[in-house]
C-alpha cells in the first residue's frame, strides 16, 4: 500500500471523477489501481466560488507501480508507504493477576481520559479499578437537565462530574493539534466506532459526534471494560490520596480513601480528574503532591445564526451536505499585551449551564451530531497568566474562576439565569435591555444588562478590540443582534500536576497525572491519548517489564 497525499478536487465531484484524478496524478494505468481507501478527507474554503475537497488516500497497487512510484523522487512529497495505524500493545498480564504481591490499578476520574486508560488497561488483563464520583451517563444526564430545565443543581452529578466527564456535554469533537506519531488517536477513534459512533470519524478531518452519541457510546465502552475484568463504581469519590516516604526524593502512593468509608490499598493511580475538581486539587496539595499553576482563559460565549457563519466562510455552497455547519477559529493579539481566541466552536449548537457549585454562573457549549440547531456558539476568551494575573499561591487561580463564577451568579439575579447583552451593545458600553434577532439559547435563561460587570476591566478592553477585528475575518462576527452570554471560565485546569517522563508525578511514585484536569490534554481526542500513554506507563511499572517507556509524542 501507498499513501498519496494532497489531492484536491472540485466540491461536487462524483466517485469516478477521484478514481480517475488518482490516475492522472500518478500517471497509472487503471488496471495498476486495484483498489483505494479514503484515510482522511478535508476541505479548502479559502476561495468560497472554488470550494476544493482534499484527499489523504492509501492506495493498493500492482507491485511493479507501486516500485515505480516510490523510486520516483519526483512524487517523493506526495507518495510514501502507507504508515501501520494498527494500535499494538506493549504488555499483556499473566492469567492470575493480580498474584499474591500485585494490586490492581486504580483509575480516579470516568472522562475521556480515564475512559481509554481503563479500556487499555482492561485489554491488557490489568483490571482496573475505576472511582467515579458522579453517577452513570443516563443518571448524570436527568441530573443534568434538572439545573437546565428547574434550576437544581446536584453538585456531584452534573455538566462536570460523571460518566463520560465534561466532553459527554459538548460538541464531542474529536481533532487535536498534539502530536501523534504513533496514532494513538486513531486507536481513540477506532474503539469510539467499535463501540458505536460514526465510521466517518475515522476519515473527516474534523470528526465530531455530539451528546445524544457519546451517551450510548460510552455506556458500551464501560460494559467491554466490565467484560475484560475491570470494575467502575459510581457515586465514589476519593477523600484522600495515602503516601509513604522513600528514600529518595519521591514518595509512594499506597491507598485512597474513599467517600463511602473504604480504604483502598493501590501503588498505581491514574488521576484522570477534570479541570473543574477543585477540592480534590486542595486535598492533593494538602496531601504533598506537587502542583504549579497554569495558565488558562476567561471571557463569554458568543451567539450568532449559523446561517451567519456558514453565509461568511462557504459563500453559496452554505448549507452544502459534505461542508455541514461551518466552524470557525479565531485569535487576535490586542494593543494591551493580551491575547484572544475564540475557543470550542459549537456550530447549530446551545449554550449551556456548566457549573458544579452552588451560587455560582459558568457557560459552556455543546452541539448534537446533526449540529442543526438555530445557533452558531463560541467561547470567545483572554489568556491570563499565573505570575500576571493570580500570584497568590498554586491555587489562587481556582479562586479568581469562582470569583467570577460567584459574580455571574449575581448577575444573572441568582436563580442560575446568565447574564447576557448583545454584541453590539457591549461594544458601546451599554446595558442591554432587550433582545433582538438572535435569540439566546442558554437554560435556564439570561438576564440581559452589562455583561463587562463580569470580568476584569483589562478583559473587556481586549475582547472590546478582538471582536471588530474578528468581523473582518467573518463577515457579521460584529452583529449588533449577536449575543454574549458569561461566563467562560473553565476553558482549561487552572493547575498542572507535574509528571516526569516515566508519567509518575515529581513527587510521589505510583501517582500518573493524566488528561484535562492534571493539565495533559485539552479536549476529546488529545485525552484520550494520554489515557492510553499513562496505561502502558502503568503496565510497564506494574507488571516489572524491561522495556522502555514509548517516547510521549
Amino acid at each position: 500500500m501507498i499513501r498519496l497525499t494532497d489531492l484536491k478536487l472540485p466540491l461536487n465531484h462524483s466517485d469516478d471523477e477521484l478514481r480517475s484524478a488518482i490516475l492522472g496524478k500518478l500517471s497509472l494505468a487503471d488496471a495498476e489501481l486495484r483498489d483505494f481507501s479514503i484515510f482522511k478527507r478535508s476541505y479548502d474554503a479559502r476561495k468560497k466560488g472554488n470550494i476544493l475537497l482534499i484527499y489523504l488516500l492509501d492506495l493498493n497497487l500492482t507491485a511493479d507501480a507501486e516500485q515505480r512510484l516510490l523510486a520516483d523522487k519526483k512524487l517523493s512529497n506526495i507518495v510514501r508507504p502507507s504508515p501501520d495505524t494498527e494500535y499494538k500493545f506493549l504488555a499483556q498480564a499473566p492469567e492470575n493477576f493480580p498474584s499474591a504481591d500485585q494490586q490492581r490499578p486504580v483509575i480516579i476520574g470516568f472522562g475521556p481520559c480515564g475512559i481509554l486508560a481503563a479500556l487499555v488497561m482492561a485489554q491488557m488483563g490489568l483490571k482496573p479499578i475505576v472511582l467515579e464520583r458522579g453517577q452513570d451517563v443516563r443518571q448524570r444526564t436527568k441530573d443534568t437537565w434538572g439545573l437546565w430545565r428547574e434550576r437544581k443543581l446536584n453538585t456531584e452529578s452534573n455538566v462536570q462530574y460523571g460518566e463520560g466527564g465534561a466532553g459527554t456535554f459538548s460538541d464531542g469533537k474529536l481533532y487535536s493539534q498534539v502530536k501523534d506519531r504513533r496514532f494513538l488517536g486513531r486507536k481513540v477513534m477506532s474503539e469510539f466506532v467499535k463501540a458505536g459512533a460514526p465510521e466517518e470519524i475515522l476519515m473527516v478531518s474534523k470528526p465530531h459526534i455530539g451528546t445524544f452519541k457519546l451517551v450510548k457510546m460510552v455506556e458500551n465502552i464501560r460494559a467491554e471494560i466490565t467484560r475484560l475484568g475491570g470494575e467502575i463504581r459510581f457515586n465514589t469519590k476519593v477523600e484522600t490520596a495515602h503516601r509513604e516516604a522513600n528514600t529518595d526524593d519521591q514518595d509512594q502512593i499506597t491507598g485512597l480513601s474513599l467517600s463511602n468509608g473504604e480504604y483502598l490499598p493501590t501503588r498505581h493511580v491514574v488521576l484522570a480528574i477534570g479541570h473543574s475538581a477543585r477540592d480534590t486539587f486542595e486535598m492533593l496539595l494538602q496531601q504533598g503532591v506537587y502542583i504549579e499553576p497554569k495558565p488558562f482563559s476567561i471571557g463569554f460565549r458568543i451567539e450568532h445564526p449559523q446561517s451567519v457563519i456558514d453565509k461568511a466562510r462557504f459563500g453559496e455552497q452554505a448549507g452544502h451536505p459534505i461542508l455541514g455547519a461551518a466552524d470557525y477559529k479565531l485569535v487576535h493579539h490586542c494593543k494591551n499585551g493580551r491575547s484572544v481566541y475564540s475557543f470550542c466552536m459549537c456550530p447549530g449548537g446551545t449554550v449551556v449551564a456548566a457549573t458544579s457549585e452552588e451560587g455560582r454562573v459558568v457557560t459552556n457549549g455543546m452541539s448534537q451530531y446533526s449540529r442543526n440547531e438555530r445557533n452558531a456558539n463560541a467561547a470567545i476568551v483572554v489568556g491570563i497568566e499565573p505570575e500576571k494575573d493570580y500570584p497568590d499561591h498554586v491555587l489562587a487561580g481556582i479562586d479568581l474562576q469562582r470569583e467570577l463564577e460567584t459574580l455571574a451568579y449575581h448577575l444573572g439575579g441568582e436563580n442560575y439565569n446568565a447574564p447576557a447583552q448583545l454584541v453590539g451593545d457591549y461594544l458601546r458600553n451599554t446595558p442591554s435591555s432587550e433582545l433582538a434577532s438572535v435569540t439566546p439559547s442558554y437554560k435556564p435563561g439570561v438576564s440581559l444588562g452589562d455583561l463587562s460587570k463580569a470580568l476584569p476591566d483589562f478583559a473587556n478592553e481586549a475582547i472590546r478590540e478582538a471582536i471588530p477585528a474578528f468581523d473582518k475575518q467573518i463577515k457579521g462576527f460584529a452583529m449588533n443582534d449577536a449575543i454574549l452570554t458569561g461566563v467562560e471560565t473553565r476553558t482549561s485546569s487552572p493547575i498542572c500536576i507535574k509528571r516526569g517522563k516515566d508519567y509518575q508525578n515529581l513527587n510521589t511514585r505510583g501517582l500518573y497525572p493524566a488528561g484535562e484536569g492534571a493539565g495533559y490534554a485539552g479536549g476529546i481526542l488529545s485525552a484520550g491519548i494520554d489515557g492510553i500513554k499513562v496505561a502502558e506507563a502503568v503496565a510497564i511499572d506494574l507488571l516489572g517489564l524491561d522495556i522502555p517507556i514509548p517516547d510521549g509524542r
